[in-house]
């Protein structure tokens, strides 16, 4: 049962030797965890970083032509590197005329996804964080946008038309990509949670999110107010997830803990895949790349304070 909510699934009910194996492990140790179809690389300076991760994006519009174009999805954990996207666009010339942004989830309320004036409303952060900053010349059009809805089939579409070069993200508490949270521990998945293959069937819908995420969201982008986070939102699938060339996922050290960061690429490097820790599924997929910030990577030896 779930230490943490026993009506769920979550990483807390693996076999504890797994969980004993990667508290163990030292930075060191998770870079030599990389394996085929598995990058681990450790950057220094949280300005080196948020820069690489801003890079990412430009390295994925620049590809775009006419004939092929070319977009990337990211996140809203972290958000640091979007003012930098707008930066780089503007100060290098790179016209996103045939460029796309998939947005890669958000908050429902009543079946419907927020509109823009809600205070932790996904799209308005990216708008205001990146693309509104962008010099007219060079914008991104606006049918290129493309943002989660309640009526999903456009979203879903949008990858079938458009090469997806990367998706970009962070991890959860509850070990995530997007909201792909463990589900509920009821009817079929009462005994057992999902299989990974019934997971990655999985397409962009609307979820009840587990606990842990309603905290962290609280913690990271409300001041800690709980009633503030909606507890249900729109989440970019796994079968959009595997349309994506790379699954590039970025570890700033205060989105997940060190613990959560060790138990995930673990479980990628040895392909111990389970959906009670929906990031494990990335074991999976043919090219993923964790990048740490090496001052959040932290130890899990008992500390007192």
């Amino acid at each position: 049962m779930s230490k943490i909510a026993p009506e769920w699934w979550d990483y807390t009910t693996l076999d504890a030797e797994l969980l004993r194996d990667a508290a163990q492990l030292t930075a060191q140790d998770l870079v030599e965890l990389a394996r085929p179809g598995f990058r681990v690389r450790i950057i220094d300076s949280l300005e080196e970083f948020y820069l690489a991760e801003a890079l990412e994006y430009i390295d994925a519009w620049r590809q775009a032509t006419p004939d092929n174009p070319v977009g990337i999805c990211g996140p809203i954990g972290p958000t640091e590197q979007l003012p930098l996207v707008a930066r780089l666009v503007n100060d290098l010339g790179v016209s996103l005329r045939d460029a796309h942004f998939w947005g890669m989830d958000e908050w429902v309320i009543d079946g419907n996804e927020v509109s823009q004036d809600h205070p932790l409303s996904f799209a308005r952060a990216d708008r205001e964080l990146c693309f509104d900053r962008i010099a007219p010349e060079y914008a991104m059009p606006p049918g290129h946008l493309h943002f989660p809805s309640a009526n999903v089939s456009e979203y879903e579409e949008s990858y079938s038309a458009v090469r997806c070069a990367v998706m970009q993200g962070g991890q959860g508490e509850v070990k995530h990509w997007a909201f792909n949270d463990p589900v509920r521990r009821e009817g079929p998945y009462r005994d057992s949670p999902p299989s990974p293959d019934e997971y990655c069937r999985l397409g962009t819908r609307i979820v009840e999110l587990h606990p842990l995420t309603l905290i962290q969201n609280a913690r990271t982008s409300g001041g800690g107010n709980i009633p503030l986070v909606p507890t249900h939102a729109l989440t970019v699938g796994p079968r959009q997830t595997w349309l994506a060339e790379k699954v590039s996922i970025w570890h700033p050290g205060h989105h997940d803990n060190p613990f959560g960061m060790r138990l995930s690429t673990l479980m990628i490097s040895k392909r111990i895949a389970d959906s009670s820790v929906p990031m494990s599924l990335l074991a999976n997929h043919p090219n993923v790349q964790f990048m740490f910030y090496h001052g959040g990577i932290g130890t899990c030896d008992a500390e007192m304070h």
